[in-house]
């Protein structure tokens, strides 16, 4: 194995990796020991944490677009969420089109 064809395995398990682990944070789900996951299926609610990763605002922010009536919240207890349909409405709804 020459150097070359070493440096691409690594790159690519590194990339392999990276992916992976995005793709954990975007839905919201972690990796059991042994790398099973906890759940298979995608979250539709989210919490406003993962809320706030998800749009890339903070979390005050969430609470402001909730509390200004722009984002709908479900509500149970004291416990708010966020249906991530909504969210993706809200990010297409603040895209900037310009012609």
């Amino acid at each position: 194995m020459n150097t070359d064809t070493s440096l691409h395995a690594i790159l690519d398990g590194f990339a392999e990796l990276v992916a992976s682990k995005l793709n954990q944070r975007i839905n919201g789900s972690s990796l059991a020991p042994g790398g099973a996951s906890k759940s298979a299926v995608p979250l539709r609610l989210l919490t406003v944490r993962q809320a706030s990763d998800y749009i890339g605002r903070s979390t005050d922010a969430i609470y402001r677009l909730i509390a200004n009536g722009t984002l709908p919240a479900v509500r149970s207890d004291r416990r708010i969420h966020l249906d991530v349909r909504d969210l993706d409405r809200w990010i297409e709804d603040n895209k900037c089109r310009t012609n």
